[in-house]
């Protein structure tokens, strides 16, 4: 197999932040232009066929085909399971990374979606993307992360409808993502348009949830740690420009790790763990590490013991419904309500974050979910979070 191009892709977060496809032989042209998340879509007719043209999260104007069939995704890992829930299936999902599958394996997406078991993940291997590969899948629509300009342009050079997806764009609010990426998917497949009803819905959950915590005073307010990513040589959490942070502000709670001025992921150590003493901590599943590996101290030489949330037994995994859910997803709404419960179970005592799931999938996507599957969610594999 020959290797046209090695492209890096960065992950947002890890990046968590990840991945989606796109199209060969292309109609695609990409230009500069000024960055508008709210930018709307013509339709015109061609000697081709109808198009579509939109604006991308990095500004640019792409032209589509008007009814893209075959989707990829390069390095924006959560936007497979965005684009399976979107759709209320995955059949169009040609290709993805090999982290968004690992993802869906161990996940309720692929026991919803199961043809999302058959996209290829072979022309991403690592940071590098095989372009003849790619073109093998004969993408309609390639989106990418905006992050990552030199990607697009090669993909676009190549001659596949590259589109941008910003994970970062909107300060890593994971409800503005969302409602932008629903906005942009809505455009390129208006037939499936789902703007209005998911920011309605989004909104409403963040409101609700604000209107609960706005009259905590400072000293009950949590202090919360998110355990990003755990081995036996590092602990990765989030500094004040990533993802925990907002997090943290959404639930009326403080980042334990909040002084930290980086954006992304941060190392962290045990004093300054110590020194921080957080009253809960939340364990992503970009690790397969679990509460009980701090309870029991069994990764590396790290002793939890010292620490208020693991003598207290508050230390829980994040949710993974339909992908991994410290990210932004369609996810995202239900994570903030499990969030918020479970740092003050008192404020949030009428909420049943059960019958709130089925609720939201149902209303938003017309999803029907068992109790055993929204269940499902709040109980992750381990497994969710290998090979990250």
């Amino acid at each position: 197999m020959k290797i046209i191009s090695k492209i890096t892709c960065f992950f947002l977060c890890a990046a968590l932040l990840l991945p989606l496809s796109a199209c060969s032989g292309g109609n695609g042209t990409s230009s500069a232009a000024a960055p508008s998340a709210a930018a709307g879509s013509a339709v015109s007719s061609t000697a081709a066929g109808k198009t579509i043209t939109v604006t991308d999260d990095a500004g640019n104007t792409v032209t589509l085909p008007a009814h893209s069939q075959r989707i990829a995704v390069c390095n924006i890992w959560p936007l497979p399971s965005v684009l399976a829930v979107f759709f209320d299936s995955a059949k169009n999902i040609v290709g993805m990374s090999k982290e968004s599958m690992t993802a869906a394996k161990n996940s309720l997406l692929s026991e919803l979606y199961p043809d999302i078991l058959k996209a290829s993940t072979g022309y991403i291997s690592g940071s590098s993307v095989n372009l003849e590969e790619l073109a093998k899948l004969k993408p309609d629509v390639v989106f990418y992360s905006a992050s990552t300009k030199e990607l697009g342009t090669q993909l676009t050079n190549a001659g596949f409808n590259a589109v941008a997806v910003s994970v970062s764009k909107w300060d890593y609010n994971s409800i503005e993502t969302l409602n932008h990426w629903i906005a942009l998917l809505s455009r390129i497949f208006p037939d499936n348009s789902k703007t209005k009803i998911v920011q309605e819905t989004s909104n409403q959950v963040y409101q609700m949830v604000q209107g609960r915590v706005k009259n905590l005073t400072d000293g009950e307010r949590k202090r919360v740690f998110f355990l990003f990513q755990y081995g036996p040589g590092t602990i990765m959490s989030s500094g004040r420009h990533f993802f925990g942070q907002w997090w943290a502000d959404a639930i009326g709670a403080k980042n334990a790790a909040g002084g930290i001025d980086k954006e992304k992921s941060a190392a962290v150590n045990m004093e300054q763990i110590y020194q921080w003493n957080p009253d809960l901590i939340f364990i992503t599943n970009f690790t397969t590490a679990a509460p009980k590996d701090l309870y029991g101290n069994t990764v590396g030489s790290f002793d939890w013991s010292g620490v208020k949330a693991v003598q207290k037994k508050q230390v829980y995994k994040m949710p993974l419904g339909m992908y991994r859910s410290y990210t932004p997803g369609v996810d995202t709404p239900v994570t903030l309500l499990w969030l918020a419960k479970t740092t003050y179970p008192k404020l949030f005592a009428d909420v049943d974050i059960t019958k709130e799931t089925k609720k939201y999938y149902k209303s938003v996507f017309g999803v029907d979910l068992s109790d055993r599957q929204a269940q499902t969610i709040f109980t992750p594999p381990a497994a969710a979070g290998s090979g990250i």
